[in-house]
């Protein structure tokens, strides 16, 4: 009886969301709009959309089981590395780029080193978003079974087409409605739950009583290969997520420079705190339920509130966690989408009218989800997944990014160099030789040896033309 009270919720819940996103379609007129949500989100929705980017199965399922086994040292990455790149988005990069004016990353490579690297960039960007997007819809197709013993295959579909439904026709307007309504289940969902379980396991200071000595050592033993590999968890995601689209969107949609630079800080303080709620919960289920899941230990959580939770607690959580999952589903479709749309196909067209390109950009949404989904149902390994996706921009976009906008003496060659060698490096060290050192960092570091090498080498006036475009755009 209590399964089928928690499906009519889900069904609820999940309908709610479309009409949603049916009810932001009437704001998107034009493909700024869709895009960027016309620029005129106030500081709560442009924090509440960048706090949720990556908030999704590794955070409540992924993070806890980690921590668990690993401690403090394990979830650097997550979500230690993810608020710091958010902080750093919103103290660095929000007010240059937000003064540019432009749809999206590509399109400030394309001003600031030409059509060459905007479609360099380009290339490099949008696979790294197929394993990922990939990762949440099996992520919810577990939950989907686990709950009510859907098939993995159909949870697939049925998760495509709600998260497709309301990102097609709203765009980022819809996105960031949905994401404000879903971080406050997130939050209400994950605190009634730590409460609960910590009363059951006798307070917050009898399981954190409970770890093993070292359990909370934040620091790594001063031995080289061990501090390479923590600082290179700091910024897989601290750095690497710093140019991507799904992140840019979210800051461009701000109202004003002020706006985007507040909703990154606030944001990033966001993820950080409420993050470490599951990383609690997880250390709970483990006290209270050793051994409960022994075949998956991402799973824990869910099975634990399925089998001892109130209904209450079941519906609380459980929204909690599809909320998280859509949310961040929702974002990292509609980035590539836009970058295929704005960057890929729009040059190509003659006729490349504003209602051409929004109709452009909507069926790349379709285009990606049925990509992504068709390698969800290959594979069904979260992990698996998103290591797909991981590492590449850092590697390949980072350091051309932050060089183009602080270092006038960045050319169109070193920027171009630095994205293929950072790639190539990465790809040999990671699955060729399988260098003891982490291979974010040979990338990384070839990355940024190429690209002063190469404006050095090869200097030229492309900042001047650079400034003379951005004085046109912000004019």
């Amino acid at each position: 009886m209590m399964h089928g009270y928690l499906l009519v919720f889900i069904g609820i819940y999940l309908f709610g969301t479309v009409l949603i996103g049916w009810w932001a379609s009437s704001k998107v007129k034009t493909t700024r709009d869709f895009v960027i949500a016309g620029r005129r989100l106030p500081t709560s929705l442009a924090a509440c959309a960048l706090f949720a980017t990556w908030f999704g199965s590794e955070t409540i399922l992924g993070a806890p089981a980690e921590f668990s086994e690993n401690g403090v040292l394990g979830i650097i990455e997550d979500p230690f590395g993810a608020g710091l790149c958010l902080v750093l988005v919103g103290l660095i990069y929000a007010r240059p780029l937000y003064r540019l004016n432009i749809l999206t990353f590509n399109d400030f490579f394309k001003m600031r080193f030409g059509r060459i690297a905007e479609i360099t960039s380009a290339v490099f960007m949008i696979p790294s978003y197929f394993g990922w997007i990939a990762a949440q819809l099996v992520a919810l197709a577990i939950v989907l079974k686990t709950i009510i013993g859907i098939p993995l295959i159909y949870g697939i579909i049925l998760c495509t087409v709600v998260v497709v439904f309301y990102t097609y026709f709203g765009g980022m307007w819809a996105v960031s409605i949905t994401d404000a309504v879903q971080s406050i289940m997130i939050i209400i969902g994950l605190l009634l739950l730590a409460y609960s379980l910590s009363s059951q396991a006798g307070g917050i200071q009898v399981v954190l009583d409970a770890q093993p000595e070292g359990f909370f050592r934040f620091l790594p033993e001063a031995k080289p290969m061990a501090v390479m590999e923590y600082f290179a968890a700091w910024i897989t995601i601290g750095l690497g997520s710093i140019p991507q689209q799904d992140v840019f969107q979210r800051v461009m949609a701000a109202k004003s420079e002020n706006t985007a630079v507040k909703s990154g800080i606030i944001a990033g303080l966001m993820y950080v705190t409420i993050g470490l709620i599951p990383l609690f919960i997880g250390l709970c289920a483990n006290y209270l339920y050793p051994g409960v899941n022994p075949g998956d230990t991402q799973m824990i959580i869910p099975i634990i509130v399925l089998k001892h939770g109130s209904l209450f607690l079941q519906i609380v959580f459980f929204g909690a966690l599809l909320s998280a999952i859509l949310s961040t589903t929702s974002g990292a479709i509609l980035a590539p989408a836009t970058v295929i749309g704005e960057n890929i196909l729009k040059p190509m067209l003659r006729n490349n009218s504003d209602k051409l390109m929004l109709h452009t950009m909507r069926l790349s949404v379709v285009g990606v989800a049925i990509c992504a989904a068709f390698l969800a149902t290959s594979k069904s390994n979260i992990y698996e997944l998103v290591g797909m996706s991981s590492s590449l921009s850092l590697v390949a976009l980072f350091f051309p990014l932050t060089a183009g906008l602080f270092w006038k003496s960045t050319s169109k060659v070193g920027a171009i160099l630095s994205m293929i060698s950072g790639l190539f490096a990465w790809i040999l060290a990671e699955f060729v030789l399988h260098t003891q050192i982490p291979s974010i960092l040979v990338g990384g570091g070839m990355s940024l040896f190429f690209i002063i090498l190469g404006s050095l080498l090869f200097p030229d006036d492309s900042h001047k033309l650079f400034l003379e475009n951005s004085n046109q755009v912000t004019n």
